[in-house]
């Protein structure tokens, strides 16, 4: 899978861009009027809502600004939070403020990325992702997704693969 260069990057193209890591961007017209940001890429991209992944951020500690974690799962699925919580090791999980999480990743909802956040953030990544060849992420931005292998999002993230999605 070769790089497909857009006009603008983003920290997550610029993040996979040094580490050399393959990826196609695909760029779509987001609409404010979209319910679920997820359901809108999966229709645009034209892909299945099983192969689409949402970036999520969860409060891990007592910390709820500081102790934040990252979730990838499938667009027509949930997050289980006993499941990541389990995955990480800590004894409970909840979805993080919304401001915490912009601040921390330094994208804005819709358009988070595991990519180039501005601070590492632990990750971890439904174990559907391992049965497809590609999958899509946000690339750093609402109506922009980034086509890459879900070892390669591992590999760029450092994360852990867990059953942390849910109907």
């Amino acid at each position: 899978m070769g790089k497909k260069k857009q006009a603008a990057s983003t920290p997550a193209t610029a993040a996979l861009d040094a580490a050399s890591i393959s990826y196609v961007a695909h760029s779509y017209t987001h609409s404010d009027s979209a319910e679920s940001y997820g359901a809108e890429a999966a229709e645009q991209l034209g892909a299945s809502g099983d192969r689409v992944f949402k970036t999520l951020m969860v409060s891990t500690g007592a910390n709820a600004t500081q102790d934040l974690a990252v979730a990838v799962v499938p667009v027509d699925s949930k997050l289980d939070l006993k499941a990541i919580g389990i995955a990480l090791g800590t004894k409970k999980a909840q979805m993080a403020d919304k401001a915490a999480a912009q601040r921390r990743s330094g994208y804005v909802l819709g358009g988070i990325s595991p990519f180039g956040q501005r601070q590492k953030t632990d990750t971890v990544i439904d174990s559907s992702a391992q049965q497809f060849e590609t999958i899509f992420i946000s690339g750093g931005r609402r109506g922009f997704s980034l086509e890459i292998a879900p070892q390669d999002a591992a590999k760029a993230t450092g994360a852990i693969w867990a059953p942390i999605a849910t109907s």
